[in-house]
């Protein structure tokens, strides 16, 4: 078995399709501890949120930290919580229908606008596989940051790159 996706099928002529990624941070699936060790595992594992030596970290993570973080965390994700799930995932998807709409009107070709989250879902992974689907060709990664920080747009290409 390969260890590369396949590509999709691509017809000589036609309009290219532009993929545009769309990434924020992330948010849990939902206000619960278990969620939340979810979300905090993947989140606290990334490199570039804590540079200490793995093995030590490895300890400190899963000795003390998702023991006891989750369930406190939880407790004020249900406080910012809508009835229709994350904020941040809501107004992000608000912002990728906000983009498609406006890059259609204005761009002569195809175009699609998929959001992703850096941690939890839906994933960078996910984001991308979506645009392939779709037939992109080319694909735009868009961090919505406010500036740059190897903890927030160099994490996010780093889990582009290794998709």
């Amino acid at each position: 078995m390969s260890r590369y996706r396949p590509e999709p099928d691509y017809t000589h002529g036609a309009d290219e399709q532009v993929g545009v990624l769309l990434s924020n941070l992330g948010t849990p699936d939902a206000p619960t501890a278990p969620a939340l060790k979810r979300y905090l595992a993947e989140f606290l594992w990334d490199p570039r949120i804590v540079e200490l030596p793995r093995p030590l970290w490895w300890l400190i993570l899963h000795g003390r930290i998702l023991r006891t973080r989750p369930q406190r965390s939880a407790q004020a994700y249900k406080t910012v919580w809508t009835e229709t799930g994350s904020p941040l995932l809501e107004t992000t998807l608000e912002q990728r229908e906000i983009l498609q709409r406006l890059l259609s009107e204005r761009l002569s070709g195809p175009i699609k606008v998929v959001a992703a989250m850096r941690y939890g879902h839906p994933s960078i992974q996910e984001g991308l596989d979506e645009l392939r689907s779709a037939g992109c060709r080319r694909i735009v990664v868009l961090p919505l940051y406010p500036q740059y920080s190897a903890t927030t747009t160099a994490s996010t290409f780093d889990a582009v790159a290794a998709c």
